[in-house]
């Protein structure tokens, strides 16, 4: 079995905990926490299992990476913090580790990556023998290899386009949502998720993604930026109270340019209430989903809608980016040591996992 640490237990990390848990090929032998109260305490209860796992917190990272882990799930949040972030994914590959994240944008495209990131994680792979794989939801498997795949189901594909639609309510993140992208700010506050270039910076490489494996040369990748007012004060059961008159929807598209048109989508219709632009796509059901649509003939639609056990679609996201990346370990391990990206390694079945819960 694969000795495997998870770096950070919040949101991403209390999933990854679980994940490796139920993983048949991987062992769980070391929690990372940045939290002091975090430390000592045991895996099962920071995972929310209802059990101990006999493995307990440290904030010692590099006591655990003397230990030669063979994978390390890197579930620290790098949105705010991208360097750190880098820091210790280069320390852990160094190590020797598969690592594989959600935390670094630049890398989910790693051929487009900017170079000086680029070289430092493969000289450190050169030193180490580690690998890293950056992928996750959204950006991530909803818009790479999913789309992907359904394009292979048309005889004639004009456009690409992958949404997703969410109500952000049900996310966990009461700053990201209220200062990053701006719910509940004034329409004159300038969100810094969607200044000018960074929708790009986040999601650009996915639309690259997506031209690579269809075989096209992009033109250039554009943005566009929509955002709507509430029409009236709303309360919410996770957030508050957002005021009549603050932004209660965004909408944005970061669109991959072929011969003059926007070919390639990615698309996000973002609410904090669902009475705020009605006119703008919604979810089948409930409070959120991602969406693929590939324009041509025939017309297919694809919507993925995630849930974990409290029904929450955020948290069920989250889970399958985590399952993703977990799943992609063994893959990883057998290969030679590298950087890889979403087209480098195959979706894979649950082989294993088929009636098992976490252990």
């Amino acid at each position: 079995m694969i000795s495997t640490v998870v770096w950070g237990t919040g949101n991403v990390g209390r999933l990854a905990l679980r994940a490796v848990e139920a993983h048949p090929a991987l062992k769980l032998t070391g929690v990372i926490v940045h939290d002091p109260g975090k430390v000592g305490r045991d895996a099962g209860d920071l995972g929310g299992l209802g059990r101990d796992l006999g493995v307990a917190a440290t904030d010692d990272a590099g006591a655990v990476l003397d230990g030669r882990p063979g994978a390390v799930v890197y579930a620290a949040s790098g949105d705010v913090r991208p360097d750190d972030a880098l820091d210790d994914i280069l320390r852990a590959i160094r190590a020797g580790a598969v690592v594989v994240t959600p935390a670094l944008y630049a890398l989910y495209d790693q051929r487009g990556a900017p170079a000086e990131m680029r070289e430092a994680v493969l000289a450190a792979v050169a030193e180490g023998g580690g690998s890293l794989l950056v992928s996750g939801v959204d950006p991530g498997w909803g818009n790479d290899v999913l789309p992907l795949m359904i394009s292979g189901l048309g005889t004639e594909v004009d456009a690409v386009r992958c949404q997703e639609i969410f109500d952000y309510t049900t996310y966990d993140q009461p700053d990201s949502v209220r200062y990053l992208v701006g719910m509940g700010q004034p329409m004159d506050y300038e969100p810094p998720m969607l200044a000018p270039s960074v929708p790009s910076m986040v999601w650009g490489g996915q639309v690259r993604l997506i031209a690579r494996g269809l075989g096209v040369e992009l033109d250039e990748v554009r943005e566009a930026v929509e955002r709507r007012p509430l029409d009236a004060t709303v309360t919410t059961e996770l957030m508050g109270e957002f005021e009549k008159g603050t932004q209660g929807a965004v909408r944005f598209e970061v669109q991959g340019i072929v011969g003059g048109e926007p070919r390639i989508v990615v698309e996000h219709v973002t609410r904090i209430h669902p009475s705020c632009a009605p006119d703008w796509p919604v979810p089948p059901t409930g409070d959120g989903a991602h969406r693929v649509i590939i324009e041509g003939d025939p017309r297919i639609e694809v919507t993925v809608e995630a849930v974990d056990a409290s029904g929450n679609r955020a948290a069920g996201g989250n889970a399958t980016a985590v399952g993703r990346l977990v799943g992609a370990i063994d893959w990883l391990v057998e290969k030679e040591p590298g950087l890889y990206d979403a087209l480098d390694v195959p979706m894979r079945p649950a082989t294993g996992k088929l009636g098992r819960t976490a252990r």
